[in-house]
């Protein structure tokens, strides 16, 4: 109950996603949003060895096993993938997942993006963020923070990758309605990653073989300021 008290949306959406983790996973399948990231990951150009990754609202590690899927395609290793999450459910099903396939240089923790000094230390310098679906439940008040508290986890040459909402009449029905999110323009998210200290922000696409994507969501991404040396 004190979860609860502290923070009364986090335990809303820690609520929903227990009670329809099954329905959840069956509509992102539904729409192949799986296959989607993993194509896009083939073709990202910042894939390389040894990355250092974290899966921010990782759920049940839809977004982590579409890099996987990616670095093995393109016969890339990588030196660790952490994750968190706000959903215990989504972390148990993460981790049965990841006995079923055998993969053991993942570790997962229960957190909120807003309260992260409860992750280890050691969780920083990362190459690449990735964030899929986790930021538009973040109160619109609190996303320049949430974005912040992920900045400061970057390597400084890395990048934060969001997946995140867009504003439409389309997500205005399918998302905001039946999933409790928010949903942003290009310029608000540009404003936001602005305003939390990234620098060379840009939008990506999903590949045309799945355009639909890009009717649903943004794709966003940012980097810490780059220094003179």
């Amino acid at each position: 109950m004190h979860g609860r008290e502290k923070n009364p949306m986090a335990y809303d959406i820690k609520q929903l996603y227990t009670e329809k983790i099954d329905s959840y996973l069956s509509v992102i399948s539904l729409v192949r949003y799986p296959e989607s990231l993993q194509v896009f990951f083939e073709s990202y150009d910042l894939l390389r060895p040894g990355l250092r990754v974290l899966d921010a609202g990782c759920g049940a590690g839809t977004a982590t096993f579409a890099l996987l899927k990616a670095l093995l395609r393109r016969n890339l290793g990588y030196q660790v993938i952490h994750g968190f999450d706000l959903t215990p459910a989504m972390l148990a099903r993460f981790r049965e997942k990841l006995t079923q396939a055998d993969i053991s240089k993942v570790d997962l923790r229960e957190a909120n993006v807003l309260e992260l000094e409860s992750l280890p230390s050691t969780w920083t310098n990362y190459d690449l963020i990735v964030s899929a679906a986790m930021l538009e439940y973040v109160p619109r008040a609190d996303l320049i923070k949430a974005l912040t508290a992920l900045w400061i986890r970057l390597a400084p040459s890395g990048r934060l990758l969001v997946f995140i909402t867009r504003k439409n009449w389309i997500t205005k029905f399918l998302i905001e309605k039946w999933w409790k999110a928010y949903r942003y323009t290009r310029e608000e998210l540009r404003e936001a990653f602005v305003a939390a200290g990234f620098s060379d922000v840009v939008f990506r696409r999903f590949p045309y073989r799945y355009f639909w994507q890009n009717y649903g969501g943004h794709i966003i991404e940012g980097g810490l300021p780059r220094t003179n040396t």
